[in-house]
Formats: structure tokens, C-alpha cells, sequence
């Protein structure tokens, strides 16, 4: 067994484990803790995991990118104290893999919204390889960490920047997602865009909150569509409280908008929309098109288009399946790991 393949083996074992029926298993109770986390959604996170980040193909090709990377024991292992946030299903993984793999030590402190899941994870990991009991360690303080990874809002950002000043740190704040479509989309494309902005309620960094759309742009086959294929939305207690609250502020103030009876659409120039409703903004040329686009980057997690052909952009669907490259905020979390 050579480096590479000694460092991935317990990841490449988990990655078959998720693609079994045990998904099952940790998904109800996910749910039972947190509304929010449907089985069919921790299932579908839990399987994106697998088949994104725990492919031992995948796995190999991404540290080969790492010159720094020693495939040995590190000699001096670094606790790096991970806040993970917890708004969608395992979305702390991505950290928990980066920090083990890089061969230090990891002070997890868990989102109370998705604890069991990581909970589940960690140990799943550990008993494939027991030696990592000893580089995972959950915690609610991280004061013995030597280095910091925190996601949070932009507000709780300003806080981790002045409590992890004093020590090498990597700080996220608040993204989002943006689609570009052009009209000539077909349905199964507006479907795909549909799943960008709809899977785990809209709560993710990578889910779309805004389209920019052409002049004129008629939303009616997207929202019927919708309508067919996202009916569980409208039983979601907790969604459609926030679809009738939002509906509410909107006829209240008078504010035009369309409404599928779970999902509003509405012009907007903001970027961040609130949770059932879908901004868009009309572009009148290919050159005020790339200037919106611009306007909104720095808070971007993501672009989706038809068939990726925006630069810089994925294909309408793929927003929920980011690859290992795929850092957060754009910022390299191996990088910053392999060079403490």
C-alpha cells in the first residue's frame, strides 16, 4: 500500500459505507433532531459525500495537486479547531476530511443542528481506522487549537476574526447562489434549476437565490413545473410557515410577485433571498448581463447556467454537488492545512 493510499483508505472505506442502506440509519434520526433535515435530504447529502469526495480515484487526484502535503507522518501535527456550521446535512465534512487527511489533529465544535450526523460520521470513521480516536476530538471550547477553520455569518465572521487574530486562521461568512438563464432552457433544465434552488430548503451557500433572467423572461413553465415536481414543499411545516409569512409581508406592502401556492418569485436587486421565495433580475444585453454578475461575485458560492456555458459557471443541477476543489468562499482549505 503506498502513501497516497494509506492516507485515503479509511475515507475510500467510509465512501462505501455511505453507499449503503446505512444512510437510512443516521437519516431518520437527523430528522427527529432537526426538522430541517429530511431522511431524503441527509440521504442525498450523505450520497453526494460518497460519490464527491470518498471516490478513491478523486481522493488521489486531489492531493497529487499538493506539493506540501507530507504522505508521512507529520512531524509536529497542528489541532486545528474547526467551527462547523450546520445548515445543511454534513455540510462540516469537507473540513473534518481536509484537517485528517493533511495528518493533524481535529477539535471539532458541532453545530447543534447537526450533531448526530457528524457524531455519526466521526464515529463510522474511527471505527474503520481506530487509530484516528486519537486525532478527533469533539469539543465546545477550541482554546488549545494552534490554527482556526470557522464558517459563519458575516456578523459572527467579524467575532471568529477578533477571537482567532492571535493564531493562523481561515474565516467564511455568508454566500450564496446564482443562476443565469437565457429562455431557451427545456424542462428538464428548468427542473435541474429548480433542484439548485429548492434542495435543503434553500438553506445552503450553494443553492440559488437569484436568477438573472432576459427581458420579459416568463416564469410561468418554471413555477408550474415546480409545482408539480416539489409538491412535498408544501407539507413541510416549517417551509411553508415561511412561504405564508413572506407571501403575507408582500401582499401587505403590495409588492408584484408570482406564486406557485409554496414558492415566490419576485424582482429584487438583492442577492440574498429569504427561504420560498426565488429573486430575479432582467439583463437587457450580454454586456449588462456580465456587469450584474460582477456586481454580486464577491458574495458568490456558485454560478449555474445552460450547460455551464457561463464562464465560470456549472450546469443547472450540479450546484449541490461540489467536488473536492470546490472550497468554500474560494478559499483553499488544503493549502492553508499544509502550510501550518
Amino acid at each position: 500500500m503506498n502513501s497516497i493510499t494509506k492516507r485515503i483508505h479509511p475515507f475510500v472505506e467510509l465512501g462505501k459505507l455511505l453507499h449503503t442502506n446505512i444512510r437510512e440509519e443516521i437519516a431518520y434520526r437527523a430528522h427527529s433532531t432537526n426538522p430541517w433535515f429530511t431522511p431524503s435530504a441527509v440521504e442525498g447529502s450523505l450520497l453526494a459525500i460518497a460519490q464527491q469526495y470518498l471516490d478513491e480515484k478523486k481522493l488521489t487526484q486531489w492531493l497529487t495537486q499538493y506539493p506540501n502535503l507530507s504522505l508521512e507522518e507529520v512531524d509536529i501535527p497542528k489541532k486545528v479547531g474547526v467551527v462547523m456550521a450546520g445548515n445543511i446535512p454534513a455540510v462540516g465534512f469537507h473540513d473534518l476530511l481536509a484537517v485528517l487527511i493533511s495528518g493533524h489533529h481535529l477539535l471539532a465544535k458541532l453545530s447543534t443542528d447537526d450533531r448526530p450526523l457528524m457524531l455519526f460520521i466521526i464515529q463510522k470513521l474511527i471505527d474503520i481506522e481506530p487509530t484516528l480516536a486519537s486525532r478527533i476530538s469533539v469539543a465546545e471550547r477550541l482554546n488549545d487549537a494552534d490554527a482556526f477553520i470557522a464558517t459563519g455569518s458575516d456578523n459572527t465572521a467579524r467575532y471568529f476574526e477578533y477571537y482567532f487574530s492571535k493564531k493562523p486562521h481561515l474565516i467564511r461568512r455568508n454566500r450564496t447562489s446564482l443562476g443565469i438563464l437565457n429562455g431557451t432552457e427545456s424542462a428538464e433544465e428548468l427542473l435541474a434549476l429548480a433542484a439548485d434552488v429548492l434542495l435543503y430548503f434553500g438553506l445552503g451557500c450553494r443553492n440559488v437565490s437569484k436568477v438573472l433572467v432576459p427581458a420579459g423572461y416568463d416564469f410561468i413553465p418554471f413555477l408550474r413545473l415546480v409545482e408539480t415536481h416539489f409538491e412535498e414543499y408544501r407539507h413541510h411545516y416549517k417551509y411553508f410557515h415561511n412561504y405564508e409569512y413572506n407571501k403575507s409581508i408582500y401582499l401587505i406592502n403590495g409588492d408584484a410577485h408570482l406564486d406557485n401556492g409554496f414558492l415566490i418569485v419576485k424582482e429584487s436587486e438583492g442577492l440574498v433571498s429569504p427561504i420560498s421565495v426565488l429573486f430575479f433580475e432582467e439583463y437587457k444585453s450580454q454586456n449588462h448581463l456580465s456587469e450584474l454578475v460582477e456586481l454580486h461575485r464577491p458574495k458568490l458560492q456558485c454560478i449555474v447556467s445552460q450547460g455551464g456555458n457561463f464562464e465560470g459557471s456549472l450546469p443547472f443541477g450540479q450546484a449541490q454537488a461540489p467536488s473536492l476543489f470546490d472550497y468554500a468562499d474560494g478559499i483553499d482549505t488544503m493549502t492553508f492545512l499544509t502550510n501550518l
